[in-house]
């Protein structure tokens, strides 16, 4: 029984791998190709995890697993966050996969496994528990672009991927080296103590952390580690998309924070020269770039690549609000990603995907309320008040000017204006072109409630952020106290 309470911060963790397992065996007996009961039970899955995370979040911090695993505010919020879109992504993508055939328990399973090494990355204190966390949920993605098998495009973007993908754990595995070797720990807390405290070796930690912020660039997709996000967007099924784009960026921000902030800060003189280098080269080489694509996956890809530019000003700034308002971006971008990507395979059809500018032409036309929500996503991700995208913005640039970078926030505003263009041509698109198809739409009744919620809160959030980004801020400060 003690063994049992003492494990109480992984219950959610214990919780959702034993439900794979039964979810694996289930699905084996299920011949129904709609393979409802397994939806079902993945659904179940994610909503109990969420209850459990409720139930077992205490005030303050608690350590599990000698140190390893953590649970703390910001790991719950993050992982309430992740469970949420993650079953936003099972409902927007289930009638497009069914129409592929790739509606499958595998499929199912492998989704559950990442969203396990994303609450493992969440939680993690110890490089061990990082690494763990992050290959579980790399590994998964991997296998999730490749299902798609008699697709070439998906099949070389999974290589891509994969190649990439290893290259760059090489990087990590190898700057965490450098560190242990410098600091003699694995521990996050015990490297801080031990930077403070001036035991380190100086010369092989500014070594490790050049590797390390490669690393984590690659896994934020941030310029110029930059490269698999265009193929891999573009390459695979938009589901496999969307999920790329959506929870693993809580996760990639949460993996952020355990290493520069909470491991690493000491070094901050030395870090935040090469994340200034990283968010220009990424909010210039993603808003110039996107502008020139016709495929929308592939402009949501570069997108992505300006938005996470944005991110890492927030961690720039070096304060809680700076922090807070960083964590903020990143809900904020999740939710205006899962929108964007599921408005596109709700147009989709089987054996047509709508992934080209062309096919928004006068949407308008054919249903104004979709029109209009893709609208309201449109502007948030562009930065027009009164959307979350705006308030997001202007919450990191607010906070990095509060820490004197002052020109880089010129900088970013920028490169903002210049995104403001391809998000504004697909407005464009849909309210003042003649539409190239007058086929019916024909949307499933979840789908089209959740793209409105999607929508809506996209607008509400933007009217009445306090307490999102209270929410944000609180639980950066709490994680930020041991």
């Amino acid at each position: 029984m003690n063994l049992l309470s003492s494990l109480y911060p992984a219950y959610a963790e214990i919780f959702l791998l034993v439900m794979v397992c039964v979810i694996l065996i289930v699905d084996l007996f299920i011949v129904n190709y709609t393979k409802t009961l397994t939806y079902l039970m993945v659904q179940i899955t994610l909503l109990g995890c969420s209850l459990i995370t409720v139930a077992t979040h205490v005030d303050g911090i608690a350590y599990l697993f000698h140190h390893m695993f953590v649970d703390d505010l910001m790991s719950d919020v993050l992982k309430l966050l992740t469970y949420l879109s993650v079953s936003m992504m099972l409902v927007y993508s289930r009638t497009y996969l069914m129409a592929r055939g790739l509606f499958t328990g595998e499929l199912l399973s492998l989704v559950l496994f990442a969203t396990l090494g994303m609450m493992v990355m969440i939680s993690a204190s110890n490089f061990l528990s990082l690494y763990l966390g992050l290959e579980l949920l790399a590994l998964s993605l991997y296998a999730l672009v490749a299902l798609q098998r008699d697709s070439a495009v998906a099949t070389e973007s999974a290589m891509k991927y994969f190649i990439l993908g290893a290259m760059a754990s090489g990087f990590l595995l190898y700057g965490m080296s450098m560190l242990y070797g410098a600091t003699g720990s694995l521990d996050l807390s015990n490297i801080a103590d031990a930077i403070r405290h001036g035991t380190a070796n100086n010369q092989l930690l500014v070594f490790g952390l050049a590797f390390i912020v490669a690393g984590l660039a690659f896994k934020l997709g941030a310029v110029p580690f930059h490269m698999w996000v265009p193929d891999v967007y573009h390459g695979a099924p938009t589901a496999m998309t969307m999920f790329i784009s959506s929870a693993p960026k809580l996760a990639a921000f949460a993996f952020v924070m355990r290493i520069l902030v909470e491991a690493l800060q000491p070094l901050m003189i030395h870090w935040s020269g090469m994340l200034v280098i990283l968010a220009v080269l990424s909010m210039a080489v993603g808003n110039i770039t996107a502008i020139a694509q016709t495929n929308i996956k592939r402009m949501f890809a570069y997108s992505t690549i300006a938005h996470m530019g944005f991110l890492l000003i927030g961690i720039l700034s070096g304060t809680v609000e700076g922090y807070g308002s960083s964590m903020f971006y990143a809900v904020a971008y999740v939710l205006m990603s899962l929108g964007g990507f599921g408005m596109i395979m709700l147009l989709s059809r089987e054996g047509f995907e709508a992934d080209n500018l062309n096919d928004f032409k006068g949407l308008n036309q054919r249903s104004p309320w979709l029109a209009f929500m893709m609208l309201l996503l449109m502007f948030s991700m562009a930065g027009v008040p009164p959307t979350v995208g705006f308030y997001a913005k202007f919450s990191v640039l607010n906070a990095a000017v509060q820490a004197g970078h002052l020109p880089l926030v010129v900088m970013a505003v920028l490169f903002s204006l210049i995104g403001a263009f391809y998000y504004l041509r697909i407005v464009k698109l849909m309210y003042f072109d003649a539409p190239e198809s007058h086929e019916k739409l024909y949307i499933q009744p979840d789908s089209s409630l959740l793209i409105s919620i999607n929508g809506l809160a996209v607008l509400a959030l933007g009217i009445l952020p306090n307490t999102l980004m209270s929410v944000c801020a609180v639980s950066v400060q709490q994680s930020l106290l041991h």
